[in-house]
């Protein structure tokens, strides 16, 4: 009897902390948004934007094994695919029970985001630049060396960072912000372990900086705030969201992370961009933002296929947003075209080629 009441003890104590909460969810999951704590953003408004229905020749891909393209996306764990060109959906369909108003967790598709919300508290002032010091907003660091550091260093992952990005690794620094609940202490603890401008190394603790300088400039409002009036406001998204936080009490958004919302929401993020950040004649984030967020740069160490958390898989000015198990918003402004993935696996596949494919189709329908 004593073992087992000593068993219970250790599990209920190793379910308070990081290990317990990484022992017990056993890596990350689509449905997360449902075991963190949250900020709900709201839609709120009766003008929600609608992209039109195709109906006169629905999109179909030729795939080389002869299976049908259903097939494909269901086979390899997909749960919503999306393909949007001139503000018309070719395709929609949704798998494994979900629908369109299915919440999935973004994972670091949020990255995108949070680059837009500073894009923002530049235009405001709220941020001076990008050549600003780190320490300028969060003087913590200077005793960890980092006022060589610029806000475009973190943007870029040219930061020097030094972080454990493992999702497999209990006592790594990705389960610490991911499962924790003190990220600002996790934060302001960090290291580096090279200089900044080096070169770029993809690491979510320069993601959550980000983050925490949002949270500094911005005072009172919260970052789900801030996203909430900056974008779900003004774009007439579908749906309501939310953005998981580190702790109930006085918590602070997983900007590396954990935003939360639906395929069909993801898109209009997406036709923002498309559109260099107009939405129907009104500039959200400036067109220069937009520009320098997915441009090709090779300066100062930044790699070209990486910019301000934004991915860049070729030269033809295509951008990605993208998460871990396979979370894809690809922006094609030659083709004027969106193509949202979710998935609960990243499945045997090329997506990078798959959406390539799907342009190509689309480029012979004409």
């Amino acid at each position: 009897m004593k073992k087992i009441v000593l068993l219970l003890l250790v599990v209920i104590t190793a379910s308070s902390c990081k290990i317990g909460r990484f022992a017990y969810y056993n890596f990350a999951n689509i449905t997360d948004h449902k075991i963190f704590p949250k900020r709900e953003i709201k839609n709120d408004t009766t003008d929600v934007f609608y992209f039109k229905k195709e109906v006169e020749q629905p999109l179909v891909v030729k795939l080389k094994d002869g299976s049908s393209f259903e097939d494909y996306l269901e086979k390899h764990k997909t749960v919503a695919f999306l393909v949007i060109q001139n503000d018309t959906i070719k395709y929609e369909n949704y798998f494994n029970d979900y629908d369109r108003a299915s919440i999935v967790a973004s994972f670091s598709m949020a990255k995108s985001f949070t680059s837009f919300l500073i894009g923002c508290a530049l235009e405001e002032g709220l941020i001076g630049s990008v050549d600003d010091p780190v320490t300028k907003y969060l003087p913590e660091l200077k005793e960890n060396g980092f006022d060589e550091v610029t806000v475009e260093n973190l943007l870029q992952m040219t930061s020097g960072l030094d972080f454990n990005e493992s999702y497999y690794n209990p006592f790594g620094d990705a389960a610490t912000f991911y499962y924790g609940r003190r990220l600002e202490k996790s934060s302001l603890k960090l290291d580096l372990k090279r200089e900044p401008g080096e070169r770029t190394e993809y690491v979510s603790g320069n993601t959550q900086l980000l983050g925490l300088i949002l949270d500094r400039v911005l005072k009172e409002k919260t970052i789900s705030q801030y996203l909430e009036e900056k974008l779900w406001k003004e774009v007439g998204m579908e749906y309501d969201a939310s953005w998981s936080i580190d702790k109930k009490k006085n918590g602070i958004e997983k900007t590396f992370c954990c935003l939360n919302a639906r395929a069909i929401d993801f898109a209009k993020f997406g036709r923002l961009y498309l559109n260099e950040g107009n939405w129907n004649g009104k500039q959200l984030v400036s067109k220069d933002w937009v520009k320098n967020s997915t441009k090709i740069d090779t300066l100062n160490g930044s790699r070209w296929g990486y910019q301000y958390q934004w991915w860049i898989p070729n030269t033809t000015g295509d951008f990605i947003a993208e998460g871990i198990l396979g979370q894809f918003i690809y922006v094609s402004p030659s083709d004027n075209l969106i193509i949202v993935r979710l998935g609960e696996k990243y499945g045997d596949v090329n997506w990078e080629g798959t959406f390539e494919a799907i342009k190509q189709t689309l480029q012979k329908q004409g």
